[in-house]
């Protein structure tokens, strides 16, 4: 599934991630509107968070892009607003994506009340995109799959 990029929430202040040859390509993959996760060819599975090598074989990772689906797994609220601009209360969720059993990751969920969020929910990816010290990044965030 193509997503046109669009900043969600670009104001709000984020922590950047490091990138390195194995990240890069997850961190950038949003700006044509396609989720790229690490794929293991020797395993046959996708892997999460990005990393240097398959954590179970060793092997050298490809990137694959994924549909952008995803279920709500798991969230938090945080009602502790830890800069001035950014809002609170804010989703930190953690996502299965449509892929493969157990492929999950520690994301946001972006135009979804608190109160409307019901564990197992349908999900697709949003990209926010940010300025980051060697170029452009675009942080994969979900959002209720009803309003896509």
């Amino acid at each position: 599934m193509r997503v046109t990029p669009s900043p969600v929430s670009a104001n709000a202040p984020r922590v950047l991630p490091a990138l390195d040859d194995s990240t890069r390509p997850f961190w950038t993959s949003g700006a044509d509107g396609v989720l790229r996760v690490q794929y293991c060819p020797s395993c046959g599975r996708f892997v999460l968070p990005p990393r240097a090598g398959c954590p179970d074989c060793g092997a050298g990772c490809d990137y694959a892009a994924v549909s952008g689906a995803a279920t709500l797994f798991t969230y938090t609220v945080a009602h502790q607003q830890f800069h001035p601009s950014v809002p609170t209360p804010f989703i930190i969720a953690l996502v299965e994506l449509a892929e493969q059993p157990e492929l999950r990751m520690v994301t946001n969920i972006v135009d979804c009340d608190p109160e409307d969020l019901v564990t197992g929910m349908p999900l697709t990816v949003r990209f926010e995109q940010h300025e980051h010290n060697t170029g452009t990044v675009y942080v994969p965030v979900f959002a209720p799959a009803a309003l896509t």
